[in-house]
C-alpha cells in the first residue's frame, strides 16, 4: 500500500474563534475539516469547564503543502492577537489524495 505525504494542520482555539478559522479555510478553498470541543489547561488557565463561550475547539485539516503557508499566515495575522490559539502542523501519510 502506498502512502502519500500531506500535512495535518491542527488549530486549537476558543470556540468564539471557530467561525473565523472556518472562514479562513473557506477563503483558501479548503472545505474538509474535523472539529470537536476540547478542554484543557494552558497559559490562559483551565478551559472548557464553564459556559459554552468559554470552551475550546480543535479543528483538524488534512491539506497539501502548497496551501499550508497561506492558511497559517492568515490565521496568525488575524487571530493570534485577539484569541487563544495554538496552531501546529504534522507530517502524515494518506492512502487517497483526491480529497485533499
Amino acid at each position: 500500500m502506498k502512502l502519500y505525504n500531506v500535512k495535518l494542520l491542527t488549530v486549537t482555539c476558543e470556540i468564539l474563534a471557530q467561525k473565523n478559522v472556518l472562514e479562513i479555510l473557506k477563503n483558501h478553498e479548503i472545505t474538509g475539516y474535523t472539529a470537536y470541543e476540547v478542554d484543557g489547561n494552558g497559559t490562559r488557565g483551565l478551559r472548557g469547564q464553564g459556559f459554552k463561550n468559554e470552551k475550546n475547539v480543535k479543528v483538524e485539516v488534512i491539506v497539501r503543502e502548497e496551501k499550508l503557508s497561506g492558511v497559517i499566515e492568515e490565521i496568525s495575522r488575524t487571530l493570534f492577537a485577539n484569541f487563544a490559539v495554538v496552531l501546529y502542523v504534522s507530517d502524515i501519510g494518506v492512502v487517497r489524495t483526491e480529497n485533499f
